[in-house]
């Protein structure tokens, strides 16, 4: 035990002379908040299965302590990423790498998006144009609406409607949470990409409503957008959980006395990727005829359908 301890331990400067933090240890921190909100974990939840302590973690996200290269291991792993992505240093691996990086390097988003389209169709990736219009995915965090507007969706389409959570907890044969507790989150993204994969084989027209984290898993969430029209359900983070609590759910934010940070934290870490949708519908300040009206605009003006 003491040598777990001892592997694990954060060295903290505490000297004047070391007040000033690190600038590698300040972005190190940064990219570890990042990872952990965008993957929707709390502090708490990352340093348990790191097995590290919470005020370690703390001290590593906010720069404050020398990490050992084990601990950032454990860390790494607990975030399901490699040592790599979290020390942001995967685009030096090979000299392709290299000049890959430079070329994209100043480009715009909007430049960025237009290349990874074009990189997805060369190496088909890219799925049949027609078809990916029709499928119709609806992302965003939980409570944003995307099981009660996709069925209304769906059945205004006469599109087959799917959530793509029940399809997963099919594959598996249990629940979302039990696939967690006993397989782990890599296991997870296994079911979920199967799940997805299926829709997109079965059904070239219809909605579906999609897990608020796919889009932390970039290779489902690269699948998803080649292949389907994706529309991002916003709401703010007071809405999201005024939502969730009135199902009488409040996972994930269960047992935090913090909840609604963590949910703020959540949303600000995925804001970037859900904003790769097609389109956009604010669903905050209206009830669920009035966001159904937006949507079913939107989404039919795609289509070229009468409103």
């Amino acid at each position: 035990m003491a040598a777990q301890e001892e592997s694990v331990q954060v060295e903290t400067n505490t000297s004047e002379a070391d007040s000033k933090r690190s600038p590698f240890l300040e972005s190190l921190g940064e990219r570890v908040r990042t990872l952990r909100s965008r993957k929707g974990m709390t502090r708490r939840a990352v340093a348990v299965a790191a097995d590290v302590s919470e005020r370690h973690l703390a001290n590593l996200e906010y720069g404050t302590g020398n990490v050992s290269v084990l601990v950032l291991l454990q860390v790494a792993h607990a975030l399901q990423c490699s040592l790599a992505e979290l020390l942001g240093d995967v685009t030096t691996t090979s000299p392709e790498w290299l000049l890959i990086r430079e070329l994209l390097s100043k480009r715009s988003e909007a430049d960025l998006r237009r290349a990874r389209v074009q990189l997805g169709e060369m190496f088909g990736e890219g799925g049949n144009a027609q078809e990916r219009k029709n499928r119709i995915a609806l992302i965003g965090l939980r409570g944003a609406g995307k099981t009660a507007l996709g069925q209304r969706l769906a059945d205004d389409l006469g599109f087959p409607f799917i959530e793509l959570s029940r399809e997963i907890e099919q594959f598996a044969g249990c629940q979302i949470s039990e696939i967690h507790n006993l397989y782990g989150a890599n296991a997870y993204r296994r079911y979920e990409r199967r799940a997805l994969e299926e829709a997109i084989q079965i059904y070239p027209e219809v909605v579906i409503a999609t897990p608020g984290g796919l889009v932390s898993d970039s290779a489902n969430f690269n699948l998803l957008l080649s292949h389907c029209t994706t529309v991002w359900l916003q709401a703010d983070a007071a809405d999201h959980m005024g939502r969730v609590a009135a199902q009488g759910d409040m996972r994930p934010m269960a047992g935090s006395r913090e909840a609604m940070d963590d949910l703020k934290r959540i949303l600000e870490g995925r804001a970037a990727f859900y904003s790769k949708a097609d389109m956009a519908i604010n669903t905050s300040g209206r009830n669920e005829d009035q966001a159904f009206a937006a949507l079913k605009s939107s989404v039919r003006q795609h289509l070229t359908l009468p409103v």
